[in-house]
């Protein structure tokens, strides 16, 4: 049977449900109080997907909540109907996050994906386990200093991924509650970009996923899959950059997700 590639599960869960605004220097803009994006994806003129994101910055803190509805073509394939969320603490150059949980309400396993961050250390809290957690599984070393998805991409709207200043640049480490990679980025410049929330001029970045650990045989990205980004648009809106477009090449087709709603801005508006 024809199915959504691993790669592309794990890379559009990451950018896509958890897609988040991006701002050019943590030390010269303050992130708005709350933000929200509603998206829909397509494979050619078949939707595939429903995406929706709110996230909110309050006294040094953040908190996020995404969800992943498969729908059309791709629910011929997978059922998905996931819901996320993290909360943490913010500082001038970086994120620590504090809990992170998401589950498949598609799934009849019931299972919470769940990360605590204790001492910095990423520690998986699954219920029930996973029946294996990659060979080989991610281990404590691999997992100082990674962020939870959610994260990952609040980590690139503060601009801290190896400390650079620039939008688009650097990498960051994830874990996911099993596999643990690093997203590297690249900023290919500006683009026009036409979407139902929002057209005009954006800039088009490059995310590529670079493996470490805690993958089970056959769900290793090859280099070809590795070799192949997915690519984001990210606009200007207010004093952030947020994701307006997203494209992925995947076994169907290439997936196309665009903004049908934007706001960010003060949390009693």
């Amino acid at each position: 049977m024809l199915t959504v590639s691993n790669y592309a599960r794990l890379t559009l869960a990451t950018l896509a449900v958890a897609g988040c605004p991006l701002v050019a220097s943590a030390q010269s803009v303050e992130p708005p109080q709350q933000i929200y994006a509603q998206y829909s994806g397509s494979v050619l003129i078949l939707k595939v997907a429903d995406i929706s994101l709110s996230a909110a910055f309050q006294d040094g803190t953040y908190s996020a909540a995404a969800t992943f509805e498969s729908g059309g073509l791709l629910r011929w394939f997978d059922d998905t109907n996931i819901e996320a969320t993290t909360s943490g603490y913010r500082a001038t150059d970086s994120l620590r996050p504090y809990r992170y949980e998401h589950i498949n309400h598609a799934s009849n396993k019931g299972r919470v994906v769940g990360i605590n961050f204790d001492d910095g250390v990423a520690m998986p809290d699954v219920q029930p386990p996973f029946g294996s957690m990659g060979e080989p599984p991610a281990n404590d070393e691999d997992r100082a200093g990674a962020l939870d998805p959610i994260s990952t991409l609040l980590g690139l709207m503060l601009s801290i991924q190896s400390g650079e200043d620039e939008i688009c640049q650097g990498r960051l480490p994830v874990f996911d509650g099993k596999a643990r990679y690093d997203l590297r980025f690249n900023n290919a410049g500006p683009d026009d970009v036409r979407t139902r929330g929002w057209s005009g001029e954006a800039i088009r970045c490059q995310a590529f996923i670079e493996p470490i650990s805690g993958y089970d045989e056959g769900d290793r990205p090859d280099e070809q899959e590795t070799n192949r980004p997915v690519t984001i648009w990210l606009a200007p809106i207010e004093s952030v950059y947020v994701p307006v477009r997203f494209r992925a090449q995947t076994r169907i087709g290439s997936i196309n997700i665009t903004a049908t709603q934007l706001y960010a801005g003060d949390a009693s508006q």
